[in-house]
């Protein structure tokens, strides 16, 4: 009997998964697998965990998601924890499997996994094939290579809209052939050294993680409010559920695909209409590709203090008390301070918030820029390791941004973006 692993990581669905459909065109059976890498759960040369409470709850309820999925169709989940390279390879030789399916990964660390998982599957004589799942584009239907891809992002943008197509979605399976799959036992957050934190009632939404829950959030985004249609003019929105489309989450966890938005968009626009506001969302889908294709260009550098350039001034020292003062909103600024408390207390901040608590950290806290991308990891529900350290190496003057030093002025951030203080009372109460 030809038996398969597929090994999910942050691609937990059914719909548009090249890797679970391939696995099951290639083989009579298949085990469906996660594994908790013990070095997820770790605290990080910055001080932080690398992955916290908020964040933790969303993969615990995504993959309890995809279990009750994977049992509809005659399959279910088998829980693994440890490192990668050593738990995939005895799963391997427990069910005699002959090829792992998984997602490529293009990050440093990530990638690392994966070539330690290859070498000893190759031991095994098990193949480890992986499929691109998480991109808009295929890096194969670029119309460059990776090592040619421009730096900046409107050149890559133009050239990419206009010689790439967005290939179609991989439907979701009907079936699925799994040999009898114990019952699902997932790790407590007590287990994983983390605890339960609710989201503060004041968060813009109450985030859930699964498929099931993207999917929903898909249909009222786009069919039920019809908000992608003002997406253009609300997307600097700080308050409320649907100045955005609120979908990184799920995307970051791969409880969706871009594609699957993207042809979600098209039907929208043929049902409904056709305008700048559609276009942007498609726009932000591409800002998500072009830091994962940089990330493959570059490995590792966007994880060194000078980036992807080579003129940055030595690194800043660490000043406890200003860096205590910016995690728990008690900085000089009520603006900056509505949005770290936001973060604290929610796991998510606007994409307005994030680029100004970024530019402060880096311009008038003067600090390695690192340690301000290392709390986002800890602390947001929808990291996603490239569009976290590509967008803070882009803040802090070392990434993709064309114009050397972007400097914010916060103050007339907040009076174009939070004119009535609404989202300052909102987080501030106590000050108004």
């Amino acid at each position: 009997m030809k038996t398969a692993i597929v090994w999910f990581k942050t691609d937990l669905r059914l719909y548009d998964n090249e890797a679970l459909i391939k696995a099951i065109a290639q083989s009579e059976e298949i085990i469906p697998v996660y594994c908790f890498d013990d070095a997820h759960f770790e605290t990080t040369q910055y001080g932080f965990k690398k992955i916290g409470n908020y964040r933790a709850q969303f993969l615990l309820e995504s993959l309890q998601d995809l279990d009750n999925s994977l049992r509809k169709m005659g399959s279910g989940l088998v829980i693994l924890k440890g490192k990668p390279e050593v738990e995939i390879p005895k799963i391997v030789e427990e069910y005699r499997a002959l090829k792992v399916f998984a997602k490529r990964e293009v990050a440093f660390e990530e990638k690392q996994t994966e070539n330690l998982v290859q070498t000893a599957l190759f031991k095994l004589r098990c193949e480890l094939e992986t499929f691109s799942t998480s991109t808009l584009y295929h890096a194969e239907d670029l119309p460059f290579a990776i090592k040619d891809i421009p730096d900046v992002f409107t050149t890559f943008r133009k050239k990419t809209e206009l010689d790439a197509t967005v290939r179609a979605v991989f439907k979701a399976p009907i079936t699925i052939t799994s040999p009898e799959i114990p019952e699902i036992i997932l790790p407590t957050l007590k287990e994983l050294d983390l605890r339960f934190s609710s989201i503060d009632s004041r968060a813009a939404i109450q985030f859930k993680g699964g498929e099931t829950e993207a999917m929903k959030r898909l249909n009222h985004y786009f069919f039920e409010s019809k908000s992608v249609s003002a997406y253009k003019e609300t997307r600097n929105g700080m308050v409320g559920e649907d100045y955005s489309s609120k979908f990184s989450a799920w995307l970051a966890l791969g409880c969706i695909s871009p594609r699957a938005i993207y042809h979600e968009i098209k039907k929208y626009e043929n049902e409904n209409e056709a305008n700048d506001s559609t276009y942007w969302l498609v726009f932000e889908l591409l800002w998500r590709d072009f830091f994962r294709f940089m990330f493959k260009k570059y490995q590792t550098k966007f994880f060194l203090y000078s980036g992807i350039k080579s003129d940055k001034v030595n690194s800043k020292a660490l000043n406890k008390k200003l860096l205590s003062q910016w995690i728990n909103g008690t900085t000089p600024s009520e603006f900056i301070n509505a949005n770290m408390l936001e973060l604290k207390k929610t796991g998510f901040m606007s994409n307005r918030g994030r680029q100004n608590v970024a530019s402060y950290f880096c311009n008038e806290l003067n600090m390695d820029w690192r340690i301000g991308a290392a709390y986002f990891e800890s602390q947001l529900i929808d990291y996603d390791v490239c569009s976290n350290w590509g967008n803070w190496a882009y803040l802090a003057g070392v990434g993709n941004d064309p114009r050397k030093h972007r400097y914010f002025n916060i103050e007339k951030q907040a009076n174009d973006y939070d004119k009535d203080s609404s989202f300052r009372k909102l987080w501030l109460l106590q000050n108004y």
